[in-house]
Parts: structure tokens; sequence; C-alpha cells
């Protein structure tokens, strides 16, 4: 972002979200967007595989959780990003490619 508060001549001290610079800036954020894009492709090719990654990937592994604050899964967030409500339509939707390549472009186009 540094470099679109130097074009717009946004000094370092004004207290500006990046938000706010974007929208100054008529753009949005392409390399999220993906980043995002490359990552529910791959988690759509894994949940149609019967293997491990598929455990790992959707947290069905046995054991005990670490202490703390737990990790957002890959799931969650992209469940949330494709604004499939829950995480459970997302692993539903990878089933059938069509509609999961649908879901993928519309999020894609609605942007971050």
């Amino acid at each position: 972002m540094w470099f679109l508060r130097r074009m717009l001549r946004i000094s370092w001290t004004a207290k500006k979200t990046n938000d706010t610079v974007l929208e100054e800036a008529h753009t949005t954020r392409l390399l999220i967007s993906k980043i995002r894009k490359r990552q529910a492709t791959f988690f759509g090719h894994v949940m149609r595989r019967e293997k491990l990654e598929n455990l790992v990937t959707t947290g069905m592994l046995e054991g005990k959780r670490s202490r703390g604050k737990q990790r957002e899964k890959l799931i969650e967030g992209l469940a949330d990003w494709l604004k499939a409500g829950k995480s459970l339509e997302a692993i539903e939707a990878t089933k059938d490619r069509k509609k999961w390549r649908t879901m993928i472009a519309n999020a894609v186009k609605q942007g971050t």
C-alpha cells in the first residue's frame, strides 16, 4: 500500500485505512483475490480425493488440540470468502466441479 499512498500524496502519519486508500485510488486488491482463487481451486482438488490431505484440510484428525487460541481452518476462511454459509456447504459443493467453479468465479467477481 505504500506505493499507492505515495502516488496519492498521503502522509504516513495520516490515519487512513488501507480500504480508504484503495477507494481513493479506484482499485481493488488483485493479489489477494488471486491467492484466494488458487487456494479455492486447490481445496476443491484436495476435497475430491479420499486421502490424508482431505483429513488434514477438514481437521478430522484424532488427538488433542493444543492450548491457546485455535487457528482458523482453511475451510472456514474459504466458506466466508465464498459466502457459502457453513463450511459443510463448501465441502459438499466441491463434489460437483461445475458448481464449485461457479462459486469461485462469483466470489472473484465480487472482489475481496
